[in-house]
């Protein structure tokens, strides 16, 4: 096995071809005062450009405009069904702890049996 090895080719170590920049801080700060100043004089002129790294003019209020956009959470028909199943369990709780297992038996007979004809007829 080592005979057939010596006709192929060793793996060699990655090379990088690694630039060095220069980096000049003085520089960099002026040609953002450079923009700044710019991008003023072009709002004070009306004149409006949006680049992508200007992202807040786009958002200033739009969180605001989705609030009032949105639908309400709760319809009042979500409303009458919540109080119509809180009711019909605090009467049932009652009628359970005044009666006993008979209400609890009646439930099982009187809802499905309410359902069969409600639904038959459809």
């Amino acid at each position: 096995m080592k005979f057939l090895s010596l006709f192929t080719k060793a793996p060699q170590h990655q090379r990088f071809n690694y630039i060095p920049r220069f980096y000049d801080p003085q520089k960099e700060e002026m040609q953002e005062r450079e923009n700044r100043i710019k991008k003023e004089i072009e709002r004070e002129q009306g004149i409006v450009s949006e680049t992508p790294g200007d992202y807040r003019s786009r958002i200033a209020g739009s969180f605001q405009a989705a609030r009032k956009r949105s639908k309400p959470a709760i319809g009042a028909n979500a409303v009458m069904i919540r109080l119509g199943v809180l009711l019909f369990l605090s009467v049932f709780i009652i009628a359970f702890l005044e009666w006993g297992r008979p209400v609890l038996y009646s439930l099982f007979l009187f809802i499905p049996v309410y359902f069969y004809l409600k639904f038959k007829s459809k």
